[in-house]
């Protein structure tokens, strides 16, 4: 129990970086390490994936509010689009969590890693969005929201990896696309973990110390190096270039991508 406290340490120092960094909550770092610690402590195979996410998620919606508030800080926040996001967010990230529940792990598993890696590519060969007003109409931002969220507590992600592309689109440079994209990343990580902390709640082959998908010694492990890691990626965010941290963003999430696959 000890060495996977420290993995799980190590994990949150991991993913809290990337997440004030990049804007993407970390999910794309704690599902797949998740995923190999669960295997390694003999996890049953059946609720490991959804474990690995619902824990991600809750995990996500208490570093993802340090990454977002440094990031409001520095004025990296675009209130406006974040506003008209919010309902969408909350209603798709309900709706993964429960999509979530009635898919197979390693079905779950596949569909990650293919959904990462096609992201990425797209990322890495499309162009650069021009820099404008960030307006969106009312419906769109909604059905983005939905869409976002949706997939995003589907795959215990906290949105990032959807949002930032989106938001860029949208007019936003990319350090304010990766700001507001940590802002988005609250509600649907809170709203997807507790879906998934009810939908699984009376299944058998949950471990000790689980309430429903939610695995509370990698919680509390994460959590302790997640915020302060979350601090250092925020300052390193608004210091980087933009297409720098662009190809960053699309390479890490290749990669954790293929991994899943292979």
């Amino acid at each position: 129990m000890l060495l996977s406290l420290l993995f799980y340490c190590l994990i949150g120092s991991v993913a809290g970086f990337a997440a004030g960094l990049f804007g993407i909550g970390g999910g794309v770092v704690i599902v797949p390490a998740l995923l190999l610690a669960f295997a390694k402590q003999g996890i049953d195979a059946s609720v490991m994936t959804h474990m690995a996410i619902g824990t991600s998620l809750a995990t996500i919606a208490v570093t993802g509010s340090s990454s977002a508030f440094g990031h409001w800080r520095r004025g990296g926040v675009a209130k406006p689009l974040l506003i008209r996001l919010l309902p969408g967010l909350i209603t798709g990230a309900i709706l993964g969590g429960l999509l979530a529940s009635v898919l197979p792990a390693a079905q779950l598993q596949t569909l990650f890693g293919l959904f990462l890696t096609l992201l990425a590519l797209r990322l890495l060969f499309s162009r650069m969005p021009t820099v404008a007003n960030e307006r969106a109409g009312g419906l769109q931002t909604i059905t983005a929201g939905t869409v976002i969220g949706a997939f995003s507590a589907l795959f215990g992600i906290g949105g990032g990896v959807l949002s930032v592309p989106w938001l860029l689109r949208s007019g936003a440079s990319m350090t304010r696309a990766i700001g507001t994209s940590a802002a988005c990343g609250i509600p649907i990580a809170a709203f997807g973990a507790v879906t998934f902390v009810v939908t699984g709640y009376r299944d058998a082959a949950l471990p000790d110390y689980a309430t429903g998908f939610l695995y509370w010694p990698a919680f509390l492990g994460m959590l302790l190096c997640s915020v302060p890691a979350a601090r250092l990626g925020v300052a390193a965010a608004h210091r980087l270039p933009a297409g720098l941290l662009r190809k960053l963003f699309a390479l890490l999430i290749m990669l954790v991508g293929i991994k899943l696959l292979l």
